[in-house]
């Protein structure tokens, strides 16, 4: 009897000392309470800075068009004094010009042989022989090289305090009225005010 009531209360000992287990659904819901906590910043925001964005050259005709989109939907002041902004917007983008190459080849080809001796008899030095080659060839090749644009972007606004609120990461390949870069500053701005009318529904009442 001694050995089971030590060996119940090691099993006690060893539930108590045991982590517990976080529930799926208390981490969703602190995911929901940060989300909402960042989200709602987005509120408050009145003044904005577009950084230079990194990415080589055409990084700053994408801020540019940044800028102007920004300014055409009319969520923040854009300002060109990052002093005055209550977040900067910051990242890099870049619009690659490349060449898509597609190689195709198709063909039939065939041949044959056909061959025939005699072995030379004991009573004459003759030999016959006779030979019969045949050949059929046909192949075709395509290759098509067509030059393309693929732009892409991944921005964040940063508050006073150094925290990211808001990012997103955008790209594209050009739509059916207006060039890669383009796009994908309309894909950058259609998502912030998305995710500001998110947030509106999110903040407190």
């Amino acid at each position: 009897m001694l050995w089971l009531v030590a060996l119940t209360a090691a099993l006690l000992a060893a539930q108590q000392t045991q982590a517990p287990e976080r529930p799926d659904g208390e981490i969703t819901a602190r995911q929901e309470n940060l989300e909402r906590e960042t989200l709602v910043q987005l509120l408050t925001l009145k003044r904005v800075y577009v950084d230079r964005l990194s990415g080589g050259e055409t990084a700053a005709q994408i801020r540019d068009m940044i800028i102007s989109s920004l300014q055409a939907a009319r969520l923040f002041v854009i300002t060109e004094n990052p002093d005055r902004a209550d977040a900067i917007l910051r990242g890099s983008a870049e619009d690659l010009v490349f060449t898509d190459t597609f190689s195709s080849s198709e063909g039939i080809q065939a041949r044959g042989a056909i061959s025939t001796a005699s072995p030379q008899s004991r009573s004459s030095s003759s030999r016959r022989s006779a030979y019969l080659s045949a050949g059929v060839g046909d192949q075709e090749s395509t290759r098509i090289a067509e030059r393309k644009h693929e732009a892409s972007a991944a921005v964040r606004l940063v508050n006073k305090e150094g925290d990211v609120i808001w990012s997103t990461t955008q790209e594209s390949q050009g739509g059916k009225f207006r060039g890669a870069s383009a796009d994908v500053t309309e894909k950058i701005t259609r998502q912030l005010l998305a995710d500001y009318a998110r947030a509106r529904k999110l903040a407190p009442r």
